[in-house]
């Protein structure tokens, strides 16, 4: 699910082209005789600069390239390392005005998609700001009652965004970029829409855009992410939103991850052989001395193929909670179930049994924690 977003994020290589059928052009204010860089984010060809130009003198700049192909696709205009995300075909002319900031402050004119990406870039932009904000004001307090008023400031700010994701995408469905916002990040969540129950969003994104833009290469990419989640979603119960595991403990007793329902848990795959998984686990220990009476949970599955390496980690380190392991190492099918790239990597479940956050440690996880129970 990382594909488009990594696509987005990355320029590469130029290669200058300075004839061609989309034109670009504006005025960049205080960006006098600088280099602006048209870079293609084709879903097959990767990323890579086509065309540049100087701008004059006020900043005024003109650009005309070939399109990458027949369809509608993405790019992004770059000026000092700020990136304007397009949508662009054929025959495009398009218009691109700012003042100051670049990403933060500009205004598109001649492309309908162009447009509604820039409502999606503000939208993430603005709550990864007050996320941020937020995160600051947390780590300057001392006062419990205070710090437990702003996590659940953070939380809401989140969801906030979140829904704000969704309206857009409910109401552009057919729309690239919709698609584009699907895989939207938020800081410490690696993709927005990663939970299961999160597919119908994709699905319904694929569908408008098919009947839409049927020859979109983009679609294959989405296509493989629907069927990644619906390969999670046939371990899921009708009563969870995330899939359920039964794997033995160092005793030889099946753990079911869903006999925990209606606690807050966190899915934490790790390895003794991992480098920080000591120091990971002294964090997670002092989270879960301080939350597990109120309704706090962690099901640890340790992701090796040696029962004795694995047994002597956990005892040596006195782990307070539910440890499991298949021993199956890496073709264990915890992993294929929640499409694990990287250990360590963990899932965060509310009491409803969401999947609400990935990849939470030290601070973020705390804060997420207080703020569900």
């Amino acid at each position: 699910m990382k594909r488009i977003f990594i696509l987005i994020a990355a320029a590469v290589a130029a290669v200058a082209c300075n004839s061609g059928n989309i034109k670009l052009d504006g005025r960049l204010i205080g960006y006098d005789t600088t280099m602006v860089y048209v870079e293609s984010l084709g879903a097959t060809l990767g990323s890579r600069v086509i065309d540049s130009v100087r701008t004059d003198e006020r900043g005024k700049f003109l650009l005309k390239f070939n399109a990458e192909g027949d369809q509608l696709a993405l790019y992004n205009l770059n000026c000092n390392g700020q990136r304007i995300p397009l949508l662009l075909a054929k025959g495009d002319a398009v218009t691109i005005n700012s003042v100051g900031s670049i990403a933060r402050n500009y205004e598109v004119s001649g492309s309908e998609e162009s447009g509604l990406l820039k409502q999606i870039t503000f939208l993430m932009q603005d709550g990864a700001a007050r996320l941020d904000s937020l995160s600051t004001c947390f780590a300057g307090l001392t006062d419990e009652q205070a710090r437990q008023q702003l996590l659940k400031d953070y939380t809401q700010e989140y969801y906030r965004v979140k829904r704000g994701q969704i309206e857009f995408i409910v109401a552009n469905s057919s729309s690239m970029a919709a698609l584009y916002a699907l895989y939207q990040r938020l800081p410490n969540d690696e993709v927005l829409f990663n939970g299961a129950s999160d597919v119908v969003y994709y699905r319904m994104v694929a569908d408008s855009i098919e009947a839409r833009y049927p020859a979109s290469p983009y679609l294959n990419l989405v296509r493989r992410d629907i069927a990644t989640m619906d390969l999670i979603g046939t371990a899921i119960t009708s009563e969870l939103n995330y899939p359920d595991l039964n794997i033995n403990d160092m005793y030889g007793n099946k753990v079911r991850l869903s006999s925990l329902h209606g606690k807050v848990i966190l899915v934490d795959f790790w390895s003794a052989m991992a480098g920080n998984s000591n120091q990971l686990n002294a964090d997670l220990k002092e989270i879960y001395e301080k939350y597990a009476e109120r309704g706090f949970e962690v099901y640890q599955i340790g992701i090796e193929s040696s029962k004795a390496v694995w047994v002597s980690a956990v005892q040596e380190q006195k782990l307070p909670w539910i440890s499991v392991s298949d021993l199956q190492g890496t073709a264990s099918s915890a992993i294929a179930l929640y499409n694990v790239q990287n250990v360590p990597t963990n899932f965060l479940i509310d009491r409803e049994g969401n999947i609400v956050a990935k990849n939470l440690y030290g601070n973020d996880l705390e804060k997420h924690v207080t703020a569900l129970l």
